[in-house]
């Protein structure tokens, strides 16, 4: 699949299969995740691996839209490592961008996946945190529940001309 492909057909997938996502599987997701851009290179993010059902579970209660991970064999929480930030809110917006490149790593080896916000709601990195038992200074971003998928979901053209500009607004 050529990158414009796996960008144009992409969808939040949130039905699994039970089969396990492989360790080689992982290794590009993260791979892919890290090569994402970031603001003067800092890569502010970190990353939990999430397999064991039972923290698949815990993960699946943190948040009112975690429920996928309740039915995913692989969890992915996509943490801020906030020492030595120099812009703030960059890290944010670097952080969000590696789960663009894991999402679409994903859908282009076979996978899928969806993106669930844990920033910058407190109560919900508050339980993502001890969940994973992060450290003060690593602040939960986000939650990827992946899989493969048990459901099919068609492409969709979602560019509406309407919401560009030229020049000036």
């Amino acid at each position: 699949m050529d990158t414009l492909e796996a960008i144009m057909t992409r969808r939040s997938i949130r039905q699994f299969s039970e089969q396990p996502v492989t360790a080689e599987e992982i290794d590009v997701l993260l791979r892919a995740a890290m090569a994402a851009p970031s603001a003067t290179n800092e890569r502010p993010w970190r990353f939990v691996v999430v397999r064991e059902r039972e923290m698949l579970d815990r993960l699946a209660k943190a948040t009112l839209f975690s429920k996928p991970l309740a039915r995913a064999p692989l969890g992915i929480v996509v943490c801020v490592d906030k020492r030595d930030a120099k812009y703030a809110g960059f890290p944010i917006i670097d952080c969000a961008a590696a789960i663009e490149n894991l999402l679409l790593a994903a859908h282009s080896i076979g996978l899928g996946g969806v993106w669930i916000g844990v920033h910058p709601v407190p109560p919900f990195v508050r339980a993502v945190r001890k969940i994973v038992g992060a450290p003060r200074h690593i602040a939960p971003h986000s939650l990827v529940a992946i899989g493969r998928p048990s459901e099919e979901k068609p492409a969709v053209d979602r560019f509406e001309a309407g919401w560009v500009h030229q020049e000036r607004w």
